[in-house]
Parts: structure tokens; C-alpha cells; sequence
């Protein structure tokens, strides 16, 4: 049996640059990998793809929809392989949270069906090809690295290294989730001289995490332009961050997409009493967790 963690991310910077031809948009972010984790168990079975769900919304464990399922399905149709396993995924991470849960689960899914399946190191690029073609964050899992830049609709990776400390983080799942389609739907891109100030903020942000220089006094750096779409319209969001921000986190953001929102803190006691503070909410996830 092969047993996997399908870590969630967060995204510390996220600018939308353009709308493409195709449907999609051209993204400058900056992905990074965080401890809340949904888990997966992957065995070999008689025949067929067998896929169980324990947590999560109802209809989760729906095959055919679920990305595991597709993830699995494409591995044995790429690699020439007779289908013949059966995956269970614990869910942790909530469904439409902006935290990567599914991509996440989609990459686990076949990096565990590679280790089953004792596929070497040639494998990889075919994965890679596998995974870019279940949804744009699913590359960002595959790669061996806590952080990573993300260009064109999030596929096109650079791994960074963080050095220094670093902070915790505080996790707020708010109760209701927030759907992509509908954000980017509603999404106005920037003008762009904003949008050439915030790219200018990127890559400060990225010269101090790579420094170990991140502190406090940076948090402005930390932008998310989906936010525009989403506070607006979605109360319990813009008060999960107005919260965050009240209980005393020392930077404050929504996570991709929402309805997460996160707030780092430079001190473990103060992560934990906005943590405390934050659970006393009805309807709150919770998750006191740390970069990793």
C-alpha cells in the first residue's frame, strides 16, 4: 500500500495580468505549501478504478467527477496500464476554500500510482503533462518544493527557496465555499500601471522571502486581486478577513480564488490566540498550521 499527504496551498501573491484568448487569464503568483493535508491510501486492486471518500461534502465521492478518479484514469490511458487499484481519500481540506485541496488530491493521485506502479524518474514529464491537463494549480503539487512562482494560468513553475524565519499561519474556512468560474467571472483586470506596481511588489516580495528578510512591516506586499471580485459579493469572506485582521494577525489575506483567508504571524503565541479567537466563531474551520 502506498499512503501520500495532498498538502494545501496558499497563494501569498496573486496579480492577474491579462485575459486570454482562450477563456483563461495570465497569472503572476506565488504559490506555497502549508500543513493542513487531506490524505491518500492507493493499493492494488482485481480490476477497474475503485474511489472512496471519507469526509467532505456530500457527492464528493462521486467517481467520474472526482479529480482523483480523472487523475487515475488518465495515468492507466497514458501509460498503457490495465486499471486495477483502489484509492481511498480521507478530505481535510475544505471544497472551494482557494486551498488547492482537489489539485492537491489530483497530483497525490499520481504520484502514488507512479510509486505503485514503480514508474522511474522518465515518468515524470508525463505526469507533469497529466497533471496540466486536470486544472492550472495541479503542476504546483507535483513539484518537490515548498514554494514555487507561478506564470501563464499558474503551470508555468519556478520553485523558490524560503530562507529565515518564517511565520505560522492561521487558516479561516468561513462555512460557505466560493466557486472559481464565478470569481473570474465577475473579475476586472487592472490598469496597467497598477498592474506594473504590483508586479514591482512581486518581486520585492520574492528578493526577501529568498533573503530570509520577510517581517512584519512587509505585509503590504502580500496582494491578491481576486479579492476584488469576491468581498464584494461573499459577507462571510470579508468578515472572516476583517476579523483576522482584528484578533491581531500580522499580515492578512484571502487565499486563491476564497473563501479561505489566512493571517501570518512572526509568534507562535500570537498564531494561537487568533486561532482561539477565531474558533469561537460558529461555522469556522480552523487550521493552525505553519509553511512546509
Amino acid at each position: 500500500m502506498i499512503k501520500i499527504t495532498a498538502h494545501a496551498k496558499l497563494n501569498l501573491f496573486l496579480e492577474v495580468t491579462a485575459k486570454r484568448p482562450d477563456g483563461y487569464h495570465e497569472l503572476a503568483t506565488l504559490f506555497a505549501r502549508v500543513g493542513a493535508a487531506d490524505r491518500l491510501s492507493l493499493k492494488k486492486a482485481a480490476s477497474g478504478i475503485k474511489l472512496v471518500v471519507r469526509g467532505g461534502p456530500r457527492g464528493l465521492g462521486r467517481q467520474a467527477d472526482n479529480i482523483v478518479y480523472k487523475a487515475a484514469a488518465e495515468f492507466f490511458n497514458v501509460f498503457k496500464l490495465e486499471p486495477a487499484v483502489e484509492i481511498t481519500l480521507e478530505k481535510v481540506i475544505p471544497v472551494g476554500a482557494g486551498l488547492g485541496g482537489g489539485s492537491s488530491d489530483g497530483a497525490a493521485a499520481l504520484l502514488g500510482l507512479a510509486k505503485l506502479y514503480r514508474l522511474g524518474a522518465g515518468a515524470k514529464a508525463r505526469l507533469v503533462k497529466i497533471a496540466a491537463g486536470l486544472g492550472s494549480d495541479v503542476p504546483f503539487f507535483m513539484l518537490d518544493a515548498m514554494a514555487a512562482e507561478g506564470r501563464g494560468r499558474g503551470e508555468k513553475l519556478k520553485a523558490i527557496e524560503f530562507k529565515g524565519k518564517l511565520p505560522y499561519v492561521v487558516l479561516v474556512y468561513p462555512g460557505a465555499p466560493v466557486y472559481t468560474k464565478e470569481v473570474y467571472g465577475n473579475l476586472k483586470v487592472g490598469a496597467a500601471a497598477d498592474i506594473k506596481a504590483r508586479l514591482a511588489d512581486f518581486t520585492k516580495l520574492k528578493g526577501l522571502l529568498k533573503k530570509g528578510a520577510f517581517l512584519p512591516e512587509h505585509a503590504g506586499l502580500l496582494f491578491n486581486r481576486l479579492e476584488e471580485p469576491v468581498l464584494p459579493r461573499h459577507r462571510a469572506v470579508r468578515l472572516a478577513k476583517a476579523r483576522l485582521a482584528e484578533f491581531g494577525g500580522d499580515a492578512v489575506l484571502m487565499s486563491g480564488s476564497g473563501a479561505t483567508v489566512f493571517a501570518l504571524c512572526w509568534s507562535k503565541a500570537l498564531a494561537r490566540r487568533v486561532a482561539a479567537q477565531a474558533g469561537r466563531i460558529r461555522g469556522y474551520r480552523i487550521f493552525l498550521t505553519k509553511f512546509c
